[in-house]
């Protein structure tokens, strides 16, 4: 059996080990695991397995190389990483019809554990993974770290953001949209982008493909479950339900295509499987008694951009029947304050949340794109909360490709005598944007008092629950345009348990 240090798992990177011997009668082929594994959707007694075969990443047609047939995959789940003391294991038929992508979802596992995993097709092992599962829903003594990241375009920068999150070893990992981008490749772009726009379920196969061919994803993916929702780039540009960007007749299919390889490419449980244009992302994870996520989709089942999006001041915003969510993700959304009984209430979701006004004056000019384009629905989630006993709210954005850190306000027509009522956390981008720098908006700090943090530089967030505060460190990179940066914390806030509101350290 091939030794696997835990130094070569978590930092030496990610390459797969062909077994030695594997006895007469398989052949010889070519490594399927290009595109490495992942865990996610983790639970006390499950977690979610994943792999896709895929011996030719970069084949045109999307299909990696992979012959129209099933494969079966054989799995294992071991409590050390030498896999001495396997506790499950099994066969997974990889299907054509699903890209040959795995989901295992192994069930009877201890609550709090760590687990380490790997699959095996035709002689050849994949990288081990690192998973665990969540503590039992009474447990308040187990901490959380937990880093969070979004926006990563593979063309205009190296993710070495990805490898530093990995060298934090988060208990699991949030990705809060913009996982890939459908834009062809530019002049201007640092790597090659493979393919044209992406449109067809073979497009976004390879575009998926490309991706999770990048060692630093594989490294931050074998690391730690994780939770993921998609944004807009995974799709097309700004979307809103059924309403594309451009008129576009074929957009149905479009999403549709791009639907089915979002499931393909992430570890989502089965029941995630999209039907067509439909597919339920949002859903709920707890780790333990301390934190229940809800994880929220901003895009399939909004209301269009009011006055035809960007940044507008625009009476239609705050029309009290537009949803950013939909009315039935709404209500369950509301329905899981009334019983959270956690001591932190999360929300991982896409776009801004608090208000972000840059013009002055008495008219505010805000991104239709936000929850500033949806007031009302914004009011609804904000007093739900308040209403239902939330103990602590803290939300979770990505999408626009800079560190934030806001108090959230009770009420946004009087925000300097509102209340403070939770907590926004934003990440900046992977590489989005390019290198970044240091320019702060300082216009938009003076017209929003409530923003406590602003910068324009890459990177991503780590996060440490404890029963008593949560601590953010907002980790950056100098640079993204070239591989290897190294990460420092910009600024670092704690929030007090019942104590709402944004304390330097």
């Amino acid at each position: 059996m091939t030794a696997v240090t835990r130094r070569s798992l978590l930092i030496g990177g990610v390459a797969g080990v062909a077994l030695a011997t594997t006895g007469a009668g398989f052949p010889k082929l070519d490594d399927p695991f290009t595109l490495g594994v992942a865990s996610g959707d983790p639970r006390p007694d499950s977690v979610v397995l994943w792999t896709r075969l895929a011996p030719r990443p970069l084949e045109e047609n999307g299909l990696g190389g992979m012959p129209d047939r099933v494969v079966p995959v054989h799995w294992e789940l071991a409590e050390d990483e030498r896999f001495q003391r396997v506790v499950r294991r099994g066969v997974q038929p990889a299907r054509p019809d699903l890209g040959h992508s795995v989901h295992v979802e192994p069930f009877g596992l201890r609550p709090g554990r760590e687990y380490y995993y790997r699959f095996r097709v035709d002689g050849h092992l994949s990288p081990v993974g690192r998973t665990r599962t969540t503590p039992e829903p009474w447990v308040l003594s187990q901490d959380l770290t937990m880093c969070f990241a979004s926006c990563a375009h593979f063309g205009e920068g190296y993710f070495t953001a990805y490898r530093r999150l990995a060298e934090d070893h988060p208990d699991v990992v949030l990705h809060l949209g913009d996982y890939q981008y459908e834009y062809a490749a530019k002049a201007a772009d640092v790597r090659a982008v493979v393919g044209p726009e992406t449109r067809t379920l073979a497009d976004y196969r390879l575009r998926h493909a490309q991706y999770k061919t990048d060692a630093d994803l594989q490294l931050a993916h074998s690391v730690a479950p994780w939770l993921v929702v998609w944004d807009d780039h995974e799709i097309e540009n700004n979307w809103a339900d059924d309403v594309p960007e451009q008129p576009d007749p074929d957009f149905a299919a479009r999403r549709a295509a791009a639907f089915q390889a979002y499931y393909e490419n992430m570890p989502l449980r089965r029941g995630a499987r999209p039907n067509g244009t439909d597919m339920q992302l949002y859903r709920r994870a707890q780790w333990g008694g301390l934190v229940n996520f809800h994880m929220l989709d901003t895009r399939q089942y909004r209301d269009d951009q009011a006055c035809g999006d960007g940044w507008k001041t625009c009476a239609d915003a705050g029309l009290p029947t537009r949803s950013i969510t939909g009315a039935e993700q709404e209500a369950w959304l509301l329905d899981g304050f009334r019983q959270s009984r956690a001591r932190w209430d999360v929300l991982g979701q896409q776009v801004f949340f608090a208000e972000r006004d840059r013009k002055d004056g008495p008219e505010k000019e805000v991104s239709m794109d936000g929850w500033d384009g949806y007031l009302a629905s914004r009011d609804r989630v904000t007093r739900g909360w308040v209403d239902a006993g939330v103990r602590n709210a803290v939300v979770l954005t990505g999408d626009v490709h800079a560190h934030y850190a806001a108090d959230v306000k009770l009420d946004w027509n009087d925000p300097a005598s509102s209340p403070t009522v939770g907590t926004e956390l934003v990440c900046s981008s992977v590489t989005s944007g390019g290198d970044g720098n240091d320019t702060v908006d300082q216009v938009q700090l003076r017209l929003n008092p409530h923003i406590k943090l602003h910068s324009r530089r890459r990177g991503y967030v780590r996060t440490k629950f404890t029963a008593r505060e949560v601590r953010a460190d907002f980790r950056t990179l100098p640079y993204v345009r070239t591989a290897g940066a190294q990460a420092t914390t910009l600024k670092s806030f704690v929030v007090e348990d019942r104590n709402p509101g944004l304390n330097p350290v």
